[in-house]
């Protein structure tokens, strides 16, 4: 038991800190502890960490705006605001992390698309563009800890990096910077 729990702390803290290390195959876990790492991968940095994903200050704006969205129905005439570390959250920054929430999907959906070019999974597949999309290392299946991205081609590599530029510096400076609208003079 105690050699479980350090493993699994290990490798909890290791995704969410977006370190890359791992001491064990984690493949080899139940389904549902692979699950809540996928979920760890995709929401586990802080705020102002230079871990990509989605951080886990938005994760919780985008649970809250849920729940006041929900209130909303129930008494459509209610005022619902949304507070996060005891202030209100104004609707711009609150429309922000909906359009930043958006964006992160489609991307990683689109990565994904890209690598199952690949004769692998779509476990392996999703994981991977994960993993690389929020710079935390190992994913699952072939591109898992006790492996490697090296049974990816040339263009799947080409696209993970892609994927890992987008999560280190951001969606949307790595956008502006790909726009034809930021190179052109007007």
């Amino acid at each position: 038991f105690g050699q479980a729990v350090h493993h699994a702390a290990f490798t909890v803290s290791s995704i969410i800190t977006t370190t890359g290390y791992g001491t064990l195959d984690f493949n080899l876990w139940p389904e549902f502890s692979r699950v809540i790492l996928c979920f760890l991968m995709i929401v586990g940095a802080c705020a102002g960490s230079t871990g990509g994903g989605l951080k886990v200050s938005r994760a919780i704006l985008l649970v809250k705006m849920a729940r006041r969205e929900m209130k909303r129905m129930i008494h459509p005439r209610s005022v619902g605001t949304v507070q996060f570390e005891g202030k209100r959250v104004s609707d711009a920054t609150l429309n922000s992390v909906c359009m930043y929430f958006v964006l992160y999907v489609i991307i990683l959906v689109v990565l994904t698309l890209f690598l199952c070019i690949n004769p692998f999974s779509i476990e392996t597949n999703l994981a991977a563009a994960a993993s690389c999309f929020n710079n935390i290392g190992p994913g699952f299946g072939i591109a898992g800890p006790a492996s490697n991205y090296s049974y990816y081609n040339a263009i799947s590599k080409f696209v993970l990096t892609i994927a890992m530029l987008f999560g280190r510096l951001e969606i949307y400076p790595m956008l502006l910077a790909l726009s034809p609208s930021t190179w052109t003079k007007e």
